[in-house]
């Protein structure tokens, strides 16, 4: 069984998976957290292009997975909480927009799915990765609300980041994500709207799992 979850920045889309797989005991796979584990070591180069055998080679040796905490690794190395600062969200829509990033994700993705019951997030699971899923969702909010809940996030991350900035950044991430030659953020004709804005946690969990049991 697949419970494919898509949805922009902010909506939910992470806390809420992972309520979903545990309420079911399957695995939860995070494939927002592998785009931003590739960005992450991008900024250690940022004078190679993407169009460079320098960019083809670093995407091609570059080794993501999850450790037995489901958290992601980078090479080896757990970097859970690196991934998810400032100078990485600001630059992973970019990044996960190229051909050969999206290319190694999809067929890894597809390879730590195989065969086994997941809930998976992000934002062309049930249009691309797997379009055959049995039960898609698409999560929504406002940019504002979305917004105050990644200052919240950031609080004791990045003090000088303020609501105005989110805003901007989110609507921009937002843009490019739906805007995107390559596997474009969308609502297939499938997928169960669920708008965030006014739920809480719990409230998001309890419906998708009502909606999965009632099928």
């Amino acid at each position: 069984m697949i419970i494919a979850i898509d949805g922009p920045s902010a909506s939910g889309k992470s806390t809420t998976a992972k309520g979903v797989a545990k309420f079911f005991g399957i695995l939860h796979l995070d494939t927002g957290a592998m785009y931003r584990a590739i960005t992450l070591e991008y900024l250690k180069y940022l004078d190679i292009s993407y169009d460079s055998q320098d960019f083809i080679d670093l995407v091609k040796e570059i080794e993501i997975n999850f450790n037995r905490d489901n958290q992601i690794t980078l090479n080896g190395l757990c970097v859970e909480q690196d991934i998810r600062k400032q100078d990485v969200t600001s630059k992973v829509s970019e990044v996960s927009s190229i051909s050969i990033v999206r290319k190694k994700m999809v067929e890894k993705q597809r390879e730590i799915a195989r065969n086994i019951d997941c809930v998976i997030e992000g934002r062309d699971i049930g249009s691309v990765v797997f379009p055959n899923a049995e039960f898609k969702f698409y999560l929504d909010a406002k940019a504002e609300i979305r917004a105050a809940r990644r200052l919240k996030e950031l609080t004791n991350q990045d003090k000088s980041v303020t609501l105005d900035d989110l805003i901007t950044q989110i609507k921009r991430r937002d843009f490019l994500d739906t805007n995107r030659k390559i596997s474009p953020l969308i609502r297939t004709k499938e997928a169960t709207i669920i708008d965030t804005s006014s739920m809480s946690v719990d409230e998001q969990i309890e419906q998708i799992v009502k909606i999965i049991n009632n099928k």
